[in-house]
């Protein structure tokens, strides 16, 4: 994805997914517009799952804590937004319990965030011949360091699966608000 080069050309890890949707590019946009307050139980179950030892442990007293809200689609910073598609970012050392996450204010902070592993998670459109579309999403992630590498591999083993399962979801989500755009 070339918006996706631009703010994270090297990676060592990356998840790829596609849906054909039978709609316009523009109605596309306007679905994924949408895709920040989207909901899905399942996916708030398994985020649950993973939150709950931080979650046990903050209320035994442990000194660092999760934020109030479960982490979400909030919790990243937009990078990038044109008709193609749309690129979000999220710096920190995600196998931490708290996720350690940096704050990101824009694009040049996602950019000066070189010290933590830096995750890009981005939407392509691209219009097909017959009238409709090909969305496609994709997730990259760069660690800046060997010790992060080895710390982030055995994370990445265990969550990619689930981050498919979430990822294929939102193409499910956003094709579905699309065609009921169509319809509706």
């Amino acid at each position: 994805m070339p918006a996706l080069d631009d703010f994270l050309p090297h990676y060592q890890f990356s998840e790829r997914h596609q849906r054909r949707v039978s709609t316009d590019a523009g109605q596309l946009r306007a679905a994924l517009a949408a895709l920040p307050q989207w909901r899905d139980p399942l996916v708030e179950r398994l985020i649950a799952l993973r939150e709950a030892p931080a979650r046990l442990a903050a209320s035994l007293g442990a000194r660092r804590q999760l934020p109030a809200q479960p982490f979400g689609l909030h919790s990243f910073t937009m990078l990038h937004q044109d008709d193609g598609g749309l690129v979000y970012g999220l710096a920190g050392c995600f196998w931490q319990a708290d996720y350690g996450l940096r704050t990101l204010a824009d694009a040049a902070g996602f950019a000066r965030c070189s010290d933590v592993p830096r995750l890009v998670l981005g939407w392509q459109i691209k219009p097909l011949p017959d009238g409709g579309s090909l969305l496609q999403t994709e997730t990259r992630v760069h660690c800046p360091d060997r010790a992060s590498y080895l710390r982030f591999l055995p994370y990445w083993c265990l969550i990619r699966p689930v981050s498919g399962l979430i990822r294929r979801r939102m193409l499910g989500i956003v094709a579905r608000i699309a065609q009921q755009q169509v319809a509706g």
